[in-house]
């Protein structure tokens, strides 16, 4: 009986084994990210990431427990203990790629993976690949290679071999004694609350405590947890929570400044993919990288103080078209009965006799982004199916020019009723290919996104400079902004910094009225706001855009939010910005030159991002 009880926790014990080598090889994966800590720090992680670990291998035991159980317990059983490392092995494998996978996502998105990782695997497997293919792939396969031979030394040592000694009355308690172990450890103890990924959170720092994360553990619980309709950011009673928000967005009482020479014009408006304030020149960006948009700059309007609602293109549109904040870990674009009941500028410019239409060079189908556009009231809709098959050239589809071209050609055919067209680029997104020679030489990752930007930045002035020759041209406002900001090309913004999040907003044309050509806004703001600046110019109303504002009315207060998974932030003035991990329910980040707005702000973000979430779930 003894030998039959130490087989059971030898397996137990060889998973935590296991895990704690996941954990020390993502802390050597990112040591860049955490060389400057303490070695008493990053080993706090082993020790509070230990818990999670009994839970997971608390899961993992279970069908070899009660398989051990029924053999023990019931003679007439005959079971060869193969079967018991073909478990542990199939598991193996499984850990170990979501190890290595999880390492691209990580650096990427700041977050480990999630059950949103796999709505975009499974959705756009040809785009989750490009996405990936600028990873370190030889070290993932060589880190892959000796967790699975470590998973198969680990398996020869779980040693299932069940006698069928003892007397039934002492094995059954014993039996009992053990599913409730197993139980607990899966909990994570008898206390109120049970096993979350707070319970192994204990640093200031987030990557520390993401270590400390059983990373199989967080994408199980993300994945049981998809479809729950509660409501994670509660933290005021709801009435409580509309009236701090209401204050942002006070009733519309002040006095609009008309920058436009006419009340309806044609209106293009480019997304670019990943264009960082970090490419801006004029924003504090480096220097050479967009040298285009420099030149249109003495001609147009740049506001300087805009920060992209999240963190991926499905929300960065959203936010833009729908002037909807994000939801943190979810995403409306992918739930068609919630999108459907979004305001659009689609919709709004739709009935004001506007003529629309969306280009994408990729698959339009990517993150159920045709539903979206469909259901908003796009009319025409251009993807990579319209493009003949030699332009196919990149991982993703159509690079930027080609589809620039398109986009011009079809708007010299149009006649009569004003047009909105928008565009959404693709090149400046990994892999960062290119179908011409790189501006910045080198494969560094970070030149690489240099020289898209730089193309990105090419073609977009180029379609200008081709568009002031249409006739078109003297009636129509152009608008650019990224759908998101991006680490790169500084390499140094981690997931919760608000400088991840800066992005460009230009207005450009003859449309402006002179006087404010080469003028800059200095107000703090979101992608959400432009429907409320558009419509208000317009001359339009903007009530469905309640999370909009219209920064040229003199009596709007300038404030950003920004969200990602289970953290959001609030931006209250320049360089006044805090982070909120709703995990650890701690700030992870204030800017030196809060001050004594720290409470005001967190009060704010705290509110805003329960609201957003509340209506989200009401859709």
């Amino acid at each position: 009986m003894r030998e039959n009880l130490l087989s059971v926790l030898k397996y137990f014990f060889l998973w935590l084994l296991f895990f704690c080598v996941e954990r020390m090889i993502f802390l050597l994966f990112f040591v860049d990210k955490i060389k400057n800590f303490s070695s008493g720090e990053i080993a706090a992680s082993l020790r509070y990431g230990l818990w999670m670990d009994i839970s997971m291998s608390g899961y993992f035991s279970v069908l070899p427990l009660i398989g051990f159980l029924l053999l023990w317990l019931i003679s007439k059983i005959r079971l060869s203990h193969v079967w018991f490392r073909i478990y542990f092995r199939t598991l193996v494998v499984l850990a170990s790629l979501i190890t290595v996978i999880n390492f691209n996502i990580y650096r990427e998105w700041g977050s480990k993976i999630n059950s949103r990782a796999f709505e975009f695997l499974f959705a756009s497997p040809g785009e989750a690949i490009a996405s990936s293919v600028s990873s370190p792939l030889l070290l993932s396969f060589i880190i892959l290679g000796l967790l699975i031979l470590l998973g198969y030394y680990l398996s020869k040592q779980a040693d299932f071999e069940v006698s069928k000694e003892g007397k039934w009355y002492i094995k059954l308690p014993i039996a009992i004694l053990l599913l409730g172990l197993n139980f607990l450890a899966i909990r994570g103890g008898w206390q109120l609350a049970p096993m979350n990924e707070s319970m192994a959170y204990y640093s200031a720092k987030p990557i520390l405590n993401h270590a400390a994360v059983n990373t199989e553990w967080a994408l199980l619980h993300s994945l049981m947890s998809k479809s729950s309709k509660k409501n994670p950011f509660m933290f005021y009673k709801s009435e409580e929570a509309e009236s701090i928000v209401r204050e942002l967005y006070p009733p519309n009482s002040g006095n609009t400044t008309r920058i436009l020479t006419t009340d309806r014009p044609n209106i293009v408006l480019v997304i670019m993919e990943s264009f960082t304030a970090d490419v801006i020149e004029s924003l504090d960006g480096e220097k050479g990288l967009d040298p285009g948009i420099e030149s249109l700059l003495p001609e147009g309007i740049l506001f300087k103080h805009i920060y992209a609602s999240g963190d991926r293109t499905d929300k960065g549109v959203v936010s833009v078209l729908s002037a909807f904040p994000t939801q943190g870990m979810k995403s409306i674009m992918k739930e068609n009965e919630k999108q459907s009941k979004l305001p659009s500028l689609f919709k709004a410019l739709g009935a004001a006799g506007y003529s629309s239409s969306f280009y994408y060079g990729g698959e339009i189908q990517f993150a159920n982004m045709k539903s979206y556009l469909l259901n908003t009231g796009c009319q025409e809709l251009i993807d990579k199916t319209s493009f003949d098959k030699k332009d196919m050239n990149s991982k993703w589809g159509a690079y930027d020019d080609v589809v620039y071209r398109r986009l011009s050609n079809d708007l010299n055919k149009k006649k009569g009723k004003p047009f909105f067209s928008a565009l959404l680029t693709l090149t400046n997104h990994e892999p960062f290919e290119l179908p011409v020679k790189p501006h910045f030489p080198g494969e560094e990752i970070e030149n690489k996104f240099r020289s898209t930007a730089y193309y990105s930045d090419s073609c977009l002035t180029a379609f200008i400079k081709s568009a002031k020759g249409s006739p078109w041209y003297k009636k129509t406002l152009f608008i650019v902004v990224a759908d998101h900001g991006h680490r790169l090309p500084k390499n140094q913004h981690e997931i919760y910094d608000p400088k991840r999040y800066r992005i460009p907003l230009l207005l450009f044309g003859d449309a402006i009225r002179k006087e404010y050509r080469g003028s800059t806004v200095e107000k703090v703001g979101s992608q959400t706001d432009i429907a409320a600046i558009l419509l208000a110019q317009l001359n339009l109303k903007n009530k469905d855009f309640q999370w909009s504002k219209d920064l040229y009315n003199d009596k709007v207060q300038g404030h950003a939010f920004y969200s990602w998974e289970n953290s959001f932030g609030f931006v209250n003035g320049e360089n006044k910005a805090l982070t909120f991990d709703n995990t650890s329910k701690a700030v992870i980040y204030k800017s030196p030159y809060l001050g004594d707005q720290e409470n005001s702000s967190l009060r704010y973000a705290k509110a805003y991002m329960q609201s957003v979430f509340q209506q989200f779930l009401s859709f």
